[in-house]
């Protein structure tokens, strides 16, 4: 079991991760997890923790995660955004077939303000796109 598990692991938390440092090595066996830093992903700060000096392998390699994080929150991000369309034509099809008036006097107002601010902001930043070319 102990040759399966990573030298790493990354505890991920809202703007990035507490990094451990991973221990089988011990007269216990036990696997032991040490914090040796935080990172932010936002600002791609990484604080040793406590007193620690990290190494060049442990900053290569958290360099080498945040990398890699900060691709899948982008793919994230875009699959989100085609959610959005999908569950914007399965609203479609619920107001047209199976919304109730006291449902749609429910969300109506809510949602024409909400397409209203989308299509506002998709017309302006797609007209700042085609002045630019």
């Amino acid at each position: 079991m102990a040759a399966e598990l990573p030298e790493y692991y990354f505890r991920v938390r809202e703007n990035g991760a507490a990094v451990f440092r991973v221990d089988t090595e011990n007269r216990q066996r036990r696997i032991e997890m040490d914090q040796i830093a935080v990172v932010n992903i936002k600002n791609g700060e990484i604080k040793p923790q406590g007193d620690r000096t990290l190494t060049d392998e442990d900053r290569t390699t958290i360099q080498n995660w945040m990398e890699e994080r900060l691709q899948v929150l982008a793919h994230r991000d875009i699959d989100d955004i085609y959610r959005a369309v999908d569950y914007m034509n399965l609203t479609t099809q619920w107001a047209q077939s199976k919304a109730s008036d006291a449902q749609l006097d429910a969300v109506t107002d809510q949602l024409l303000l909400a397409m209203h601010d989308l299509r506002s902001t998709l017309v302006r930043k797609k007209a700042d796109r085609l002045l630019k070319k």
